[in-house]
């Protein structure tokens, strides 16, 4: 569903980082009892993100087993849209394990630059992603998630296409956008890439 974004990073599992986004879409759309939630989740390279973050609390997915944690497992689903109300990151490893969860990313990268108006997750997504190999992917208050990676704002998904009339598309540059069902999936637009042949 996000070939276009899975082209911006083509050293992740695309099945795990589709999955990542998905639960991120999810999360977005539905909130949590009718309010929106923002999160934010590292993907890859576990053990750096784990040496320059820190808990905040007691981690709720401490000591379970890695077969209840994985992304394809339904239940989990469910818990971590009930944790994503809590601060900190996730942090999910390349094979789609949640490693761990309320994490505060303590790390700041060279030349960082976001958008005005993105706030304190967007910085940590794009910094975490500048100083280790993780992808950031965060949900806004908004309901829109965007994916960093290298320090780069490299996808923006507004989950419900009415919203795009109502905010700002915050990728900078030329951008190409998809709808895909009522969602907008944004990226930036690179001389010769294509999607599904399309040039």
């Amino acid at each position: 569903m996000f070939e276009s974004i899975l082209c911006q990073v083509p050293e992740y599992d695309p099945a795990v980082l589709d999955a990542v986004i998905e639960l991120a879409v999810e999360i977005a759309r539905e909130g949590r009892e009718g309010r929106r939630i923002g999160t934010l989740f590292t993907l890859g390279d576990e053990e750096a993100v784990l040496e320059k973050s820190r808990p905040l609390i007691l981690d709720p997915l401490a000591r379970h087993l890695e077969s209840l944690r994985h992304i394809n497992d339904a239940n989990l689903r469910g818990t971590i849209k009930e944790l994503a109300q809590l601060d900190g990151a996730f942090v999910v490893s390349n094979s789609g394990v949640f490693v761990a969860a309320c994490r505060y990313l303590n790390t700041v990268g060279a030349g960082i630059e976001i958008p005005l108006g993105l706030g304190s997750r967007h910085l940590a997504a794009a910094n975490i992603s500048s100083v280790t190999g993780a992808v950031g992917i965060v949900v806004s208050e908004s309901s829109t998630v965007r994916i960093f990676c290298h320090g780069k704002m490299v996808g923006e998904i507004i989950p419900e296409l009415w919203l795009l009339s109502r905010r700002e598309v915050q990728m900078q540059g030329t951008v190409k956008q998809e709808s895909i069902g009522d969602m907008a999936v944004i990226t930036p637009k690179r001389p010769g890439w294509s999607v599904k042949g399309e040039k």
